[in-house]
């Protein structure tokens, strides 16, 4: 179910590309998590299983679902003052360990760019406070 609105301190949250379409193919019980991750983030917190994306530098973080046998990733920014981005949500199908698939990787780096460029559209340039 959707809330009509935010709440009180709540940063709204923008889906960049397909992240928003690729999330709601995921599992319910991942979507579930997911959401639960990305609500913290909207209040400023950090969900436990959110842990830092690697290649972007701070501000860009992932949430890590398993769900039978299968790996679901979500890719988010909270670099801005008064917005989260969600950048990328896929299914994990590298075949060598942790690693991540190199498209994927460029589609986080192209998208962060575009939230970037959205943000200030929004709000202006502002330092993150």
């Amino acid at each position: 179910m959707t809330r009509p609105g935010r709440v009180p301190g709540e940063k709204p949250l923008f889906w960049v590309g397909s992240a928003k379409s690729d999330l709601v193919e995921f599992p319910e019980a991942v979507k579930d998590a997911m959401g639960v991750a990305l609500s913290v983030a909207q209040f400023g917190g950090k969900h436990p299983h959110a842990k830092p994306w690697k290649g972007e530098g701070p501000g860009v973080l992932e949430i890590v679902e398993d769900f039978r046998g299968d790996t679901y990733r979500a890719v988010y920014t909270v670099k801005f003052a008064q917005a989260v981005y969600v950048l990328h949500a896929f299914q994990k199908k590298s075949p060598k360990g942790a690693k991540t698939a190199h498209p994927d990787v460029e589609l986080i780096a192209r998208r962060l760019r575009t939230a970037s460029e959205d943000y200030e559209a929004r709000y202006g340039k502002s330092p993150k406070s």
